[in-house]
């Protein structure tokens, strides 16, 4: 019966953890809204913005390869 009440003083804890943390991503997720909104109020285009903050995740050679296939899938639809 002592295992079960550690296993669930742990679960207890565990799942705390999680919740301060998703609180936390709320938070950030919320802070991140307001930029893109201070963004728009300034004139920026967001969906763009989001586009580069996307890009700018990627690695190089990955960017490199997205943007080739890109155009070649604007080619062949006659986007070129």
């Amino acid at each position: 019966m002592a295992e079960a009440t550690v296993s669930d003083d742990r679960l207890r804890l565990l799942i705390e953890r999680v919740e301060r943390l998703e609180e936390e991503k709320k938070g950030i997720a919320d802070d991140v809204r307001d930029v893109y909104a201070e963004a728009k109020s300034v004139g920026y285009d967001v969906k763009i913005m989001r586009q580069i903050v996307r890009l700018r995740k990627m690695s190089h050679q990955d960017r490199q390869e997205m943007e080739a296939i890109l155009d070649l899938y604007k080619a062949a639809l006659g986007l070129g």
